[in-house]
């Protein structure tokens, strides 16, 4: 329903922000990395995710396209619910995940609060090959720069595949001088340039 929020923080702790957007304020529930990425800041955009549940509607926010999508993908694992998924991600970023995932590493989800033998196996054979691949794409890329989320989200919307854009944005990069870089339009073409 809601793809980000960008608004100013209103209250923030290590498990919640009210984010002020146009007068209304959202309570968002973060992740210990988020926080962490967002603390500092007087204004910030959280990707978000709303679960809609029986006796309420929670919004939870990711400073990361990439963290967000590896809570969906852990939302998919059968017997994580959302509390679980938030624990792993403030415990790992999501490319320690996708790491220990990738390796096969139970024994490091093992070590999350809450996560047993079962469950750290049932989530590496689940997702095995279905996280975002963070090892120089989209973590070089975006981090927390929202012009490289922008430019790779563009491309992505043009029907790039993610791999191909990422790659192309990181020859942008490579390729543009400086202030350039502050230009979405330009490193976008200098990107489709680079296919």
């Amino acid at each position: 329903m809601f793809a980000y929020l960008d608004g100013k923080i209103n209250m923030l702790n290590p498990s919640t922000a009210y984010l002020d957007i146009g007068g209304i304020g959202y309570e968002i529930q973060l992740t210990l990395n988020t926080y962490e990425a967002i603390r500092d800041r007087k204004q910030c955009r959280l990707f978000t995710h709303l679960q809609i549940r029986e006796d309420a509607w929670v919004l939870y926010g990711f400073a990361t396209e990439a963290e967000r999508e590896s809570f969906r993908k852990l939302l998919a694992v059968s017997g994580v619910g959302a509390a679980t998924a938030r624990i792993l991600l403030s415990s790992l970023t999501a490319a320690q995940l996708h790491t220990i995932i990738e390796s096969g590493d139970s024994k490091a989800l093992e070590k999350v609060k809450g996560i047993g033998a079962k469950t750290a196996q049932r989530i590496i054979l689940e997702l095995k090959g279905k996280l975002p691949d963070l090892s120089g794409g989209e973590k070089a890329i975006a981090g927390h720069n929202t012009k490289g989320a922008d430019a790779l989200n563009a491309l992505l919307g043009l029907g790039i595949a993610k791999g191909v854009a990422e790659s192309a944005l990181k020859k942008a990069k490579s390729n543009l001088p400086e202030e350039d870089l502050y230009s979405v339009e330009d490193w976008i073409k200098t990107a489709l340039k680079c296919l």
